[in-house]
């Protein structure tokens, strides 16, 4: 675990090489393993390999979202917000172990964030991807996870930039 956290990075650049049906097996099922406050397991996860789709995904934000346009897979990650007040934690646990289980695969990924976040002026990031994918209201989304072979290599962050400052022992 310790190696997948040195190494994960956020990849934004992908080939076009298409992800297989072992490893979109596996990443499903890790998904549907996370953890969630009491068992309610909120979330709802949408997986998108349409190439139209992630088109419309890439235009979520005016910024953050537009590396979606080469991932060859995005996940959608929401939750049923009438099951849990929690859904947003439940979603952003089941989120990263997405990602961590991406770089267990060789696969790079990057979240984008839609809960309270911008499309345009008129409209939430949140509004525009209930639109797009045919959400019901009560369908919150908290991020869209782009996954795909990287096309970039980023070094790990080195153990000497750790913030060690914000380690506390006991009290502040």
């Amino acid at each position: 675990m310790i190696e997948l956290l040195r190494n994960r990075r956020s990849i934004r650049k992908f080939t076009s090489e298409q992800i297989d049906r072992a490893s979109i097996a596996i990443l499903t099922e890790a998904a549907l393993r996370a953890p969630s406050s009491r068992g309610k397991n909120p979330w709802e996860f949408i997986l998108v390999d349409d190439p139209q789709a992630i088109f419309g995904l890439s235009k979520a934000k005016q910024h953050g979202s537009e590396f979606l346009i080469n991932a060859p897979l995005a996940i959608v990650v929401c939750a049923d917000s009438t099951i849990s007040d929690v859904w947003i934690e439940d979603c952003s646990i089941a989120a990263i172990i997405i990602q961590l289980t991406a770089q267990s695969l060789g696969l790079g990924s990057c979240w984008v964030q839609i809960r309270s976040r911008a499309h345009d002026n008129e409209k939430s990031a949140e509004d525009f991807v209930q639109g797009l994918l045919g959400l019901p209201e009560h369908i919150k989304v908290e991020s869209v996870i782009g996954i795909g072979h990287p096309d970039e290599k980023k070094n790990p962050v080195s153990a000497d930039k750790l913030q060690y400052e914000k380690l506390k022992s006991n009290h502040w």
